[in-house]
């Protein structure tokens, strides 16, 4: 079994295990480098929120620098599921209760603008990705949770003017080929891609509009003076006007602000071997993305090549070799209670990452302590990242915008400060609430 991320054997400088990407151009390089001395903005992080910003701030006319501790993607960029979901990590009568139908319609709207995003920038760059617009289904744990479905749909048409369909138990396997649920929603506006490729094209296009990006160097601390900042790298000091930190789940001391804001959070996937046609066929006949309605969620989808991925959060410790095994055993209990006939199909990858949530799952972009930032995308950040990263880089830009999702006050979390102690607490709540609800 792989321990690394199926989608890594579908880059080929991944699969031949380079440490970096060869793409160059005449402006610009990827790839290990000297240092630039100086540079008018420096991002850290080369997922898909800094590369999005590298794209739209080269494009603006800045000289951009960005740097990478691991690899292009290495973190939740390459790890993730490929699922560019519609909404946010907060259900839509969540949204609506707490912020209000006004508010809860924009955060909605701008979740919409980054799937519109993301589309137009695949489509712009020419980025071979695998995206498809296959639509997802929303799979009810139990029976009480299809009815909270009907629910949820006459709000998304009333309040979002989103439209989703229902599709009872006794037709269900026209959508998914299972009789563990109890009915699904489905939405027919979310799509589907490979991560890897997708962040692989988004530095290429970063690269062809100016941008450099340098991997294997990580920053160790940022000092701020006048008219901007020192960068300290492990590769030398860069001066710069502006930082954009996007490390999402991958924060470390260099920012302390953020990581008093976002908490990491482990998710586990794993991938069966290619499955016969018509047994893959089966499981997921529309080809849509899946999740279901627990609390402890599973996510899963049939990749192009006909292997099964399924997700969740196994385990609440950082993925490790040790969690990445418990998380394995886990979900693949998961997979064939879901799934019987692939009781006997072979596991060829496991694989684990961070992703980042905020304390009330609401991504935020803004300025902190004189640093811009982008995050807290609680697991929905693929279209989300792509779009907050370009918005941030237009205020960078020196753009006059307001974004509801802008928040140069965004609050701590108290007791808190990069260590998230406190999961395991959570953790046994929600799965009380999945077993009680």
């Amino acid at each position: 079994m792989n321990e690394y991320p199926y989608w890594w054997d579908t880059v080929p400088a991944l699969r031949a295990g380079s440490q970096k990407s060869e793409v160059r151009n005449q402006k610009s390089e990827v790839g290990r480098a000297e240092l630039p001395s100086r540079a008018d903005v420096v991002i850290v992080g080369a997922g898909y929120t800094g590369l999005a910003a590298a794209r739209q701030l080269a494009r603006a006319g800045a000289t951009v620098l960005v740097v990478e501790r691991e690899r292009i993607g290495w973190g939740a960029s390459s790890r993730n599921g490929g699922q560019v979901l519609t909404g946010l990590r907060l259900e839509p009568a969540t949204l609506v209760a707490r912020f209000g139908e006004r508010r809860a319609r924009q955060l909605f709207e701008a979740a919409a603008e980054s799937i519109v995003r993301i589309e137009a920038l695949i489509a712009e760059e020419r980025i071979d990705c695998e995206y498809a617009r296959t639509g997802h289904i929303q799979a009810a744990w139990k029976p009480a949770h299809f009815e909270a479905f009907r629910t949820e749909q006459a709000l998304l048409a009333r309040v979002f003017d989103h439209r989703v369909h229902l599709v009872p138990r006794a037709e269900q396997r026209a959508e998914i080929g299972t009789d563990a649920y109890h009915g699904v929603l489905v939405d027919e506006r979310s799509g589907g891609l490979n991560p890897a490729q997708y962040v692989h094209g988004l530095a290429a296009a970063a690269a062809r509009s100016g941008a450099r990006i340098i991997t294997g160097v990580g920053v160790d601390r940022m000092r701020q003076r006048s008219g901007g900042w020192l960068v300290e790298t492990t590769g030398g000091v860069v001066e710069t006007r502006d930082v954009l930190v996007a490390t999402n789940g991958y924060t470390n001391g260099a920012a302390p602000a953020l990581q008093r804001r976002f908490v990491p959070i482990g998710s586990y996937i794993i991938a069966t071997v290619t499955l016969d046609a018509s047994l893959a066929a089966a499981l997921l006949p529309r080809r849509r993305m899946a999740f279901d309605s627990k609390h402890f969620l599973y996510y899963f989808r049939v990749t192009p090549d006909g292997r099964l991925l399924f997700g969740g959060r196994a385990q609440f410790g950082r993925p490790t070799p040790g969690t990445i095994r418990r998380a394995t055993a886990v979900l693949r209990d998961g997979m064939t209670l879901i799934f019987p006939e692939l009781a006997a199909e072979r596991i060829d990858y496991a694989w684990g990452g961070n992703v980042a949530f905020t304390r009330d799952q609401v991504p935020r972009a803004g300025k902190l302590d004189g640093l811009y930032y982008a995050g807290g995308y609680c697991g929905h950040g693929i279209a989300m990242a792509t779009y907050l990263g370009e918005q941030i880089a237009r205020r960078i830009a020196g753009e006059p915008i307001d974004h509801p999702l802008f928040d140069d006050r965004f609050p701590a979390i108290a007791m808190y400060s990069g260590n998230p102690w406190f999961l395991p607490l959570v953790g046994a709540y929600y799965r009380v609430r999945d077993w009680l609800q």
